[in-house]
């Protein structure tokens, strides 16, 4: 069996063991008949995305998830893939082609551009999936993806031709978020409030017909105007009203007036009654501009206003916006605008104004709402969309998201699925030549002389004209689950393993796309998937765990900007994969944001040199029996030399797998990672490895004592093995874990609690639970002895005297265990003592104990050091007394907790009496 090396070098583990797993295959989602299986789809990252701290957290939790079902025997299937990134991706290759050739996409026309945006795929895509390989991510690799791939295109055409059949979609000028660089709309989460800075002007209307109105103390007083605020003066000439609220006593009898529009054509717009108006905010009249405002183009539906867009495409003020503005840049034009008012009397003040402005997210300009004529989707399913996660077919980790998600259906809006761009789905539409598309009606879209809407196109395609938009991003990845499958071509679902692997089984995302993408993947499963099915096997994943955002220390969210995210690849370099992943899923608590702190992952890198140091020991404390199998390994238990150690720890061993049973089940990652970590660290190698070495000295005994090492070892690697792959894999090798037929960890099955539990009961040694409660015992007077001598100065080697007073069985169990405490705490000697010795002291769970260094006792710092701790103490019996105090507590408490509460108590006032007379011994 080879030699484990001194010291663990990831970097060489890593390479090996990936080449190995995916020459063999390791991660193929393949079912047998009759299997449970788990599936797993992974967010396609942007095609052109690289890896950064957000995508490594998630993609560690989903690998751990996978991992965990291969060992628990199901038939694990882990998808991956990119999304083609419409905007992102086409941003991106215009701004290479202007800095390389000087040329924008219209100069190289539709085709030639399609052909450059394929060739920088193919150069540049996929590099983040193969990123994700170095963090260890076990996909299945051969079932790769990508949106725009001719399989998944198929799926998303024939999803538009199928909604469209049903009359979910249809064609309508309505308001959308604008991207006046892009020139196309945006989606809500392409879109970025950003604080800006500008000016809010307050302003003069002149009413047509001056009137009256009632100052504060009661006089009427002449009102020739009414004051708005904007901070959009550009805009005015597209005014087509001002809106007061109808209970609004200040305007009331103004409603029906008319009001001069003071720029632009000076022409009269109506003083109408809206309850969208707030009346404390500036002096409770708004200007009603439908064109470039969703309030006031609601407003403007609502009354029937009409409609002035002021605005081109790109920005500029067109010839609605008057001669004195239009072509100019808006920017430019509201400083103009300004000056306008400002000589006509109608400005009263500009003050500075800071507000959240909405963003284009690639381009970094403001946007801008824009009617314009765009493809919409009524949403379908929504009641049972709503019905499936209300009664738990679907379940959210945290559950709180349950309640945001339905209150976000409740209010649902109807959904622009086009895009004005060509790096895309192409949306299958087309029109007729001749045929006026601005004047198109709902009834002309059903009317195949001036529309064709399918996969393949019209059959005389020289009398059409194919619609320019392409879809949505999100209008092809809300299939994902399915098409990833197959869907809609019946063999390469049969192919892909659809009916096994369909409904996924969990989802793992981030919250902010809950709306964009979860919701919608719910709708498109209920409304594509398996259609007449019952809705369990519809939906497209039985549980969603949301993942939190990876901050800064500081709380900030991590940015190339802000120059506070470090590059995931360096962090492998320098703690290994395993570390980095251990280390983070230790500070990820179940969806809650992660404070990245580097000295965590290091801590990861160290629990693994942990790992590796202890099994090394362990080779070198005796020879490797046979590890091949669990019934080979507790077949080497020799039940004559149990003792409570062996007992303590395999208790301890069956409590971490029933902690990480339960951790896996409610997505609490952080919990399970924890637990191993003291488990292995505190439990095994602090005082198992520790108390057996006199065992291993011991000709009769020392088998006995590596086969319940062995058993741990093996366990260990198996819970450990979903967090940490690599050094697992290496170790499961090295220890000779793996039988001949089985080389790889991952095809070994992990026994659950109950099973391995009763696998050690079959060989004649069921856990003492007893014995478990003996040995912590023994640890925390192990750990308060090294403390008392901490604090005395005393080096943890020195070997020194320490004097017991207790009870005859306190005594009697110390006594039994004197030899073994004196070696781990450091002393010569533990002797019983019936006297108040004037020395060092601390309470202990078996008495008083008494550090008896040579040295005169220094009265008063021991005083004041009992003091410290007896005031620590008396809060514990304070804070216990109030809980048992409370009746929500003790109402609601199991008994089992409550007993331990009581027990607790009395185990304090104990103590806290104990050192009331250590106190008043004391000179």
């Amino acid at each position: 069996m080879p030699e484990i090396s001194k010291s663990y070098e990831p970097r060489d583990v890593e390479t090996k063991w990936y080449a190995a797993w995916q020459e063999a295959k390791c991660f193929a989602g393949v079912a047998a008949p009759g299997q449970e299986t788990y599936t797993i789809v992974i967010p396609p990252p942007n095609v052109t995305g690289i890896l950064h701290m957000g995508p490594v957290l998630n993609t560690t939790l989903q690998d751990a998830l996978i991992r965990r079902a291969r060992l628990e025997g199901k038939a694990a299937c882990w998808i991956p893939g990119t999304d083609h990134a419409g905007i992102a991706t086409q941003t991106m290759v215009e701004k290479h082609l202007k800095k390389t050739e000087g040329k924008g996409r219209r100069d190289l026309g539709r085709e030639e551009f399609l052909k450059r945006v394929w060739t920088w795929r193919d150069e540049k895509g996929d590099h983040i999936l193969k990123q994700l390989r170095e963090l260890g991510c076990s996909c299945d690799w051969d079932r790769t993806h990508f949106t725009m791939d001719p399989g998944y295109s198929k799926a998303v055409l024939a999803s538009f031709v199928k909604l469209f059949a049903k009359g979910h979609i249809y064609r309508g000028k309505r308001m959308v978020n604008w991207c006046p660089v892009s020139l196309t709309a945006l989606s809500d989460e392409e879109v970025e409030m950003r604080p800006t800075k500008g000016h809010i002007f307050r302003l003069r209307y002149e009413l047509v017909e001056p009137s009256a109105t009632t100052d504060a103390d009661g006089n009427v007083v002449p009102l020739t105007h009414l004051i708005l605020e904007t901070t959009r003066p550009e805009t005015i000439a597209a005014d087509v009203a001002v809106a007061v609220h109808p209970s609004d006593a200040r305007y009331t009898h103004l409603v029906g007036k008319s009001v001069w529009r003071p720029l632009g054509e000076r022409v009269q717009i109506p003083v109408i009654a809206d309850e969208a108006v707030d009346p404390a905010f500036a002096a409770g009249a708004l200007k009603v501009t439908p064109a470039h405002d969703k309030v006031d183009f609601e407003i403007g539906q609502r009354h029937r206003l009409p409609v002035i867009d002021a605005l081109n495409a790109d920005g500029t003020m067109n010839e609605f916006a008057g001669p004195e503005l239009a072509g100019m840049e808006r920017f430019a034009a509201r400083k103009k605008a300004a000056e306008i008012l400002q000589e006509r009397g109608n400005l009263i003040e500009a003050k500075p104004y800071e507000n959240n402005v909405g963003h284009s997210q690639r381009a970094g300009v403001p946007i801008e709402p824009r009617l314009t004529q765009q493809w919409w989707l009524r949403y379908p399913h929504v009641e049972e969309a709503k019905a499936v996660v209300r009664d738990g077919l679907i379940q959210m980790h945290p559950e709180r998201w349950s309640k945001v998600y339905l209150n976000w259906l409740e209010n649902i809006q109807d959904w622009c699925i086009s895009r004005q761009l060509w790096w895309g789905h192409r949306i299958p539409v087309w029109y007729a030549k001749g045929v006026d598309r601005e004047k198109l009606t709902e009834a002309d879209l059903r009317d195949p002389t001036k529309i064709h809407v399918s996969l393949d196109g019209p059959s005389d395609p020289e009398n059409w004209i194919q619609e320019d938009d392409v879809l949505d991003t999100w209008a092809s990845s809300w299939l994902w689950p399915f098409a990833t499958l197959g869907w809609p071509d019946a063999d390469a679902q049969a192919k892909a393993g659809f009916n096994q692997f369909y409904p996924t089984t969990t989802l793992a995302t981030g919250a902010d796309i809950i709306f964009f993408w979860v919701a919608r993947m719910i709708m498109a499963g209920l409304e594509f998937a398996k259609p007449g099915a019952p809705v369990e096997e519809r939906i497209p994943f039985k549980h969603v765990y949301f993942n939190g955002i990876v901050r800064d220390k500081q709380g900030r969210k991590m940015s190339k900007t802000l120059g506070n995210s470090p590059d995931p690849l360096d962090l492998i370099v320098k703690y290994g994969a395993d570390g980095l992943r251990f280390g983070l899923l230790q500070i990820a608590p179940l969806g809650q944001d992660v404070k990245f702190d580097e000295d965590r992952i290091e801590s990861g890198k160290g629990f693994c040199n942990k790992l590796w140091n202890a099994c090394r020991f362990r080779q070198m404390s005796g020879p490797m029996s046979d590890n091949s199998s669990l019934a080979a390994i507790l077949a080497r238990l020799d039940p004559a030399h149990f003792d409570d150690d062996d007992h303590a720890i395999l208790a301890a061993l069956l409590d971490t797998t029933r902690t990480l049973e339960k951790s896996f089940a409610d997505f609490e990652f952080a919990g399970a990672t924890q637990r191993l970590y003291s488990f292995f660290w505190n439990d095994f190698c602090d005082w198992y490895v520790e108390v057996a070495k006199t065992r291993v000295q011991d000709p009769l005994a020392k088998d006995h004592a590596l086969a319940v090492q062995d058993l741990v070892i093996r366990q260990f690697l198996l819970l450990f093995e979903p967090f940490a792959p690599f050094i697992t894999e290496e170790l499961w090798s090295l220890l000779g874990y793996a039988p001949a037929d089985k080389r790889f960890l991952q095809d070994t099955r992990l026994e659950t609690a109950e099973a391995l539990a009763a696998a050690i009961a079959a060989r004649g040694t069921p856990i003492d639970p007893a014995a478990a409660g003996r040995v912590e015992q023994l640890k925390q007077v192990a750990s308060l002895a090294r403390q008392l001598k901490t604090e005395q100065s005393v080096p943890q080697k020195r070997d020194v005297k320490f004097f017991v007073l207790a009870h005859q069985a306190e005594w009697l169990a110390l006594e039994k265990n004197a030899a073994k405490l004196a070696r781990l705490v450091g002393a010569a000697d533990i002797g019983r003592t019936t006297d108040k010795l004037a020395l060092p002291a601390v309470v202990t769970p078996l008495g008083t104990l008494f550090l008896d260094t040579g040295v005169k006792i220094d009265s008063a710092a021991e005083r004041t050091r009992l003091t410290k701790e007896l005031d620590t103490v008396t809060k514990h019996i304070a804070g216990t007394e109030a809980r048992l105090a409370n009746e929500a507590f003790t109402s609601k408490a199991p008994p089992a907790v409550l007993e331990g509460a009581r027990r607790q108590l009395a185990d304090q006032r104990a103590k806290a009496a104990e050192l009331q007379r250590l106190l008043s011994a004391l000179v």
